[in-house]
């Protein structure tokens, strides 16, 4: 059993202690807050039996791995801090600011001999390993349009002029590092490393990026990335085939994966997913830390993603302030 220590006491380090009791292979022992209330009322609902308020008291005690939670702009040092003491971590995705922060991030863990992975739950979840078979039956691919629009909880705040963290630029986020992140790492996990780059974002009144598309060219095909924090998708991701197209609900978790072969009807493609979709991404992490290889390379699609996202940045306009 891997003994997880949470920094971050969030609703998604909620559903990441859900997921760890039914992996059947971690425990959560430990978490990290700044606010002792806060800390103790997360370990209350989660059955967590320490509760820390220094990183580095978390740190000292006998967890095996973190679980970083916090926001993008503290990832790499929190993550360096982690690994040089001799943990292993689970980085909630984004895994970094940018492409260079992710390469002290992995040469870290590298020096130190601990597994480093990113947080993405569609890089585990067995729907890739689906995509990939149903992909074959569509013929040539010549376009993909994925996403994911998502009207933020906390949008209606920022409208009556309260600037959550959701919506702070000075935290290292965007839509595009919380939302749009999940459908550029399908598109590069299934086709890999775009020849082009385009994008254009739409701001906010206080220069958050509040959605976005991004256009990335292949040598024989288009992709799009679509996504938002202010509005809702209405239609699902689709890659189409000279021969029939793939249907697919939802880029963070599918629930749904229809085959529509050309001239034919939609089928459902038979997929029983589990409820919370982090438990792969644990049971992968938990395998990986006993000295299992993983499936495939998962850095090597999160490298090839710190680097599009700083092309997306630049070429939109994004920036961190």
């Amino acid at each position: 059993m891997i003994r997880f220590g949470v920094v971050g006491t969030n609703f998604i380090s909620d559903r990441f202690c859900n997921a760890v009791s039914a992996s059947g292979c971690a425990e959560v022992t430990a978490v990290c807050s700044r606010d002792a209330e806060r800390g103790r009322r997360f370990a209350e609902r989660n059955g967590v039996g320490r509760v820390f308020t220094d990183y580095g008291g978390m740190l000292g005690s006998d967890i095996d791995a973190v679980y970083i939670a916090t926001p993008n702009s503290t990832h790499c040092e929190y993550t360096i801090a982690a690994l040089k003491k001799g943990k292993h971590v689970l980085c909630e995705k984004p895994i970094s600011t940018d492409h260079g922060e992710f390469i002290k991030m992995k040469r870290c863990a590298e020096e130190n001999g601990r597994i480093l992975l990113e947080a993405m739950r569609p890089a585990f979840d067995p729907a890739r390993d689906i995509l990939l078979e149903q992909m074959k039956k569509i013929g040539k691919i010549r376009r993909a349009t994925l996403e994911f629009c998502q009207y933020s909880s906390r949008y209606d705040r920022f409208l009556q002029g309260d600037i959550q963290n959701a919506f702070d630029p000075s935290l290292s986020n965007a839509a595009l590092m919380d939302i749009g992140v999940y459908p550029l790492h399908d598109c590069l996990m299934l086709f890999g490393e775009p020849d082009t780059v385009s994008a254009h974002s739409i701001f906010l009144s206080n220069g958050f990026e509040g959605e976005g598309i991004v256009t990335l060219g292949y040598p024989e095909m288009i992709a799009e990335i679509v996504y938002s924090k202010i509005t809702d998708s209405v239609t699902p991701s689709v890659i189409q085939g000279e021969l029939g197209s793939i249907l697919l609900d939802k880029t963070s978790g599918p629930r749904s994966i229809r085959l529509l072969m050309r001239g034919g009807e939609a089928r459902e493609v038979p997929y029983s997913p589990e409820e919370n979709n982090m438990v792969y991404e644990i049971r992968e992490f938990c395998r990986m830390a006993g000295g299992i290889p993983g499936r495939y390379d998962y850095l090597a699609v999160t490298d090839m993603q710190m680097r599009i996202l700083d092309r997306i940045r630049s070429e939109a306009g994004i920036r961190f302030s």
